[in-house]
């Protein structure tokens, strides 16, 4: 039987490197066998019933990204009525994931939460840095974004959820504090 965990304990080898949000990139690109180690890690996320239900998009190509940044910042500028607002899409990210669940099955979001999870971990111990991006898959979502949806060619049958943005960290941004009495042990 596993020692149980009493409060302040942490899981592993010492205390966790602290993961943070990264909203500022190094040009270099993320390299290929670097991008393939962490997509690997996503795939072997725990699934339901073995479905791996998720399909995996990745954009690494630079007309795509500056595209996406272009007609998502026209979008942001026209949903919230300042023509000045300056959003990116990716944060200025060498590589852009796109994850999509499986409308067909109601468990879907739950997988494609764990393989995004074993990504941006799995980035974080190779020195890459990550932000989950929901408002670009907003977009995309919408009628806005059609064309560039149809782009990652995702089944009928798969809505995109949400995207990664991965690039090696422009700096490294302070840690928010965490509310943990949003969490509740009952012994």
């Amino acid at each position: 039987m596993a020692p149980r965990l009493r409060p302040g304990d942490t899981p592993g080898e010492g205390p966790p490197p602290p993961r943070r949000s990264i909203r500022r990139y190094e040009p270099q690109p993320v390299g290929r066998d670097t991008l393939l180690r962490i997509l690997d890690c996503g795939l072997q996320a725990p699934n339901g019933q073995g479905r791996e239900s998720w399909e995996v998009r990745v954009v690494t190509d630079s007309a795509l990204l500056a595209a996406l940044d272009r007609q998502y910042g026209c979008y942001v500028r026209q949903v919230s009525r300042n023509p000045k607002a300056q959003h990116p899409a990716a944060y200025g990210a060498p590589a852009l994931v796109f994850i999509a669940c499986d409308t067909t099955y109601d468990l879907s979001q739950v997988d494609c939460g764990l393989l995004g999870g074993n990504m941006i971990l799995a980035a974080q111990s190779v020195g890459v840095g990550s932000c989950c991006l929901g408002g670009l898959c907003r977009f995309l979502n919408a009628p806005e974004g059609a064309e560039l949806l149809r782009r990652l060619q995702l089944p009928d049958t798969h809505r995109l959820l949400y995207a990664i943005a991965f690039g090696y960290p422009a700096g490294m941004p302070a840690g928010k504090p965490r509310d943990r009495g949003k969490v509740r042990l009952y012994d």
